[in-house]
């Protein structure tokens, strides 16, 4: 079991790639795993919401962690993300997570009902106790509809020790928040397609968790920043952060656009499962630009 304090930087979260029969297409997620670690991503995760993981059956969500894991092959850390409406379905696939040699698993709050923070917490933590993997907690009310405070998140893992990450989806300033409420006790990680990624790494972010479209410059600024060279990281991110703001207007944004954006840049084909937000052909002519821009992907 790895320390969870060691894991930092640029970790890719895989898309879902479908093909023309709306199935999961093997040859391309193998392909998109490729890319990243290319790339020099420090980690890797799937199951997360840019992998549309509640549109999966549970056989799907496990055959990516296989395949994701049979990818990976132990190169870098490996976290899954847990989706499911009660804590019998999440420790179902933390089990399965266990089985395919994930190295963290990340908590979604259960996408049913609505409940008092004291809810969620008895939720996380039940989940927790289950397993000896480090456990880390998605909080992303903006886009999940729910969440925790700051000061909610500190009792969490306060009272399960376990709980040794978070994965944040919100602004720099809200991230600083939660890091100072926890003490800098767990690593906090962001995503939000890369938004504000510099200033996410000033606040005491450990890294971001990011869709591949643009993980390759992601890496390149991360690496700059800890070398100390903020100028060039500052550089390297507002280049990318036209693109950034292009496919991160919603999930579905980032779902239809994001994958296309990488996809363009991978040689690849996109198919959608739906219901799915389709692109429009200005949108492609966006996609064809910023892939042009951005260069090829892991090639």
């Amino acid at each position: 079991m790895m320390d969870a304090t060691a894991f930092h930087g640029i970790h890719g979260i895989v898309y879902a790639l479908f093909d023309a029969g709306e199935k999961l297409d093997r040859v391309a997620m193998r392909r998109q795993v490729e890319c990243c670690l290319a790339s020099g991503v420090h980690g890797m995760a799937a199951l997360g919401l840019a992998t549309e993981v509640s549109k999966l059956t549970f056989d799907e969500r496990v055959a990516v962690m296989e395949w994701t894991a049979e990818d990976v092959a132990g190169r870098v850390p490996l976290g899954f993300t847990i989706f499911g409406g009660s804590v019998a379905e999440q420790i179902a696939q933390v089990r399965a997570a266990e089985q395919n040699r994930a190295d963290w698993v990340i908590l979604q709050p259960p996408m049913v009902g609505s409940f008092g923070a004291g809810e969620y917490i008895s939720f996380f933590g039940r989940i927790a106790e289950a397993t000896r993997l480090p456990v880390g907690i998605q909080n992303a009310p903006a886009y999940m509809g729910r969440g925790l405070t700051a000061d909610e998140i500190a009792e969490l893992v306060t009272r399960y020790p376990n709980i040794r990450l978070l994965k944040g989806e919100g602004p720099a300033t809200d991230i600083r928040g939660v890091i100072e409420r926890t003490q800098g006790r767990v690593p906090v990680f962001n995503g939000r397609g890369g938004l504000e990624l510099i200033d996410n790494l000033r606040a005491g972010c450990a890294g971001l968790i990011l869709a591949p479209d643009v993980i390759d410059h992601a890496v390149r600024a991360y690496d700059a920043f800890r070398a100390g060279d903020e100028a060039e990281a500052e550089r390297i991110y507002q280049t990318i952060l036209p693109a950034i703001v292009f496919v991160m207007q919603s999930v579905e944004s980032l779902i239809c656009y994001g994958k296309r954006l990488f996809a363009a840049r991978a040689g690849l084909t996109v198919h959608d499962r739906g219901p799915a937000l389709r692109p429009t052909a200005f949108g492609l002519e966006l996609v064809e630009r910023f892939a042009r821009e951005l260069g090829p992907l892991g090639r």
